[in-house]
């Protein structure tokens, strides 16, 4: 890793918030978008950029907004990577937001999480926090090839666990499915039914597939070489260069999803999980908190 002194920290406009407080990323998922070439990365992705004045940056942008919001985090650089264990620049964020009465929007793949659980606790008390964990399959041998420098799945659904009975709400992303990889009702029937036993909010899947742009794509294939030898050669003749690229079986999932988060009240169109994301609770009024 590496450190630099960022100019500022939150991206977004009144009403929510996002922030990165890391750029790049330890985990090593095979199929990881940040890694593509839009996003103009001149370090290599496992180099992590480190914003370490960020809780102060992050300080200054509270300190200068009148009505309290939603901050989220972890949408390109997982706030809980290895490196924040010794930093716990995450932790020291939270605790800003905690001070200035924000809410707190989280999307992580780690139980690292747990270790500012105190912390989350607190911030859902007073305003209202969210924790995003992301699921892909069921099978932790197969974790453990797409996903390999993180937790597992029974790991994370144990997270979700541990914050439905601190009542703490959770969304989970379900995705990316991968096309003859773990696109099967086998693979997502089992998670389908964790997230109802877990009584997340809701579920964000983008359809049952992936995208890969420039750089992903190069890196995904690699994978696909080392671990499934010819299903590279597969994916070039089914989808050639393309940005979507959608499971054979994409119908069939995606109505057992459809189907699984009605049936247990879950939320499943983006746009709603999303809305649920960045919504502020009204009842709150900002009052000192210390």
């Amino acid at each position: 890793m590496h450190f630099v002194n960022a100019k500022g920290i939150l991206t977004g406009s009144k009403g929510f918030y996002g922030m990165n407080i890391y750029r790049g990323c330890t985990h090593g998922c095979i199929y990881c978008d940040s890694r593509s070439r839009c996003y103009q990365f001149t370090h290599a992705f496992e180099d992590v950029e480190v914003k370490r004045n960020a809780p102060e940056l992050l300080e200054k942008a509270l300190s200068s907004k009148r009505q309290p919001c939603m901050i989220g985090t972890g949408s390109m650089s997982d706030p809980y990577i290895h490196c924040e264990e010794q930093l716990r620049l995450t932790r020291q964020c939270l605790q800003t937001i905690l001070r200035h009465g924000f809410g707190a929007a989280i999307q992580t793949k780690s139980d690292r999480i747990l270790q500012d659980i105190d912390l989350l606790d607190e911030i859902n008390r007073r305003t209202k926090c969210v924790v995003q964990i992301t699921l892909t399959t069921w099978d932790d041998t197969l974790c453990g090839i797409i996903e390999p420098n993180v937790c597992n799945t029974k790991r994370r659904i144990e997270v979700l666990e541990i914050l439905r009975q601190r009542n703490i709400p959770t969304i989970v992303w379900l995705c990316p499915i991968l096309p003859f990889i773990n696109d099967t009702e086998e693979n997502v029937r089992p998670l389908l039914d964790a997230c109802a036993q877990a009584r997340v909010k809701g579920i964000i899947c983008f359809g049952m597939g992936l995208t890969l742009r420039d750089g992903d794509r190069e890196y995904y294939y690699a994978a696909l070489d080392r671990h499934f030898p010819g299903l590279k050669e597969r994916y070039v003749h089914l989808y050639g260069n393309a940005y979507e690229l959608p499971s054979p079986n994409s119908r069939k999932l995606t109505a057992l999803f459809r189907s699984a988060c009605e049936k247990h009240g879950m939320l499943y169109r983006p746009d709603d999980c999303f809305a649920y994301l960045q919504a502020f609770p009204e009842k709150y009024e900002q009052t000192s908190l210390f």
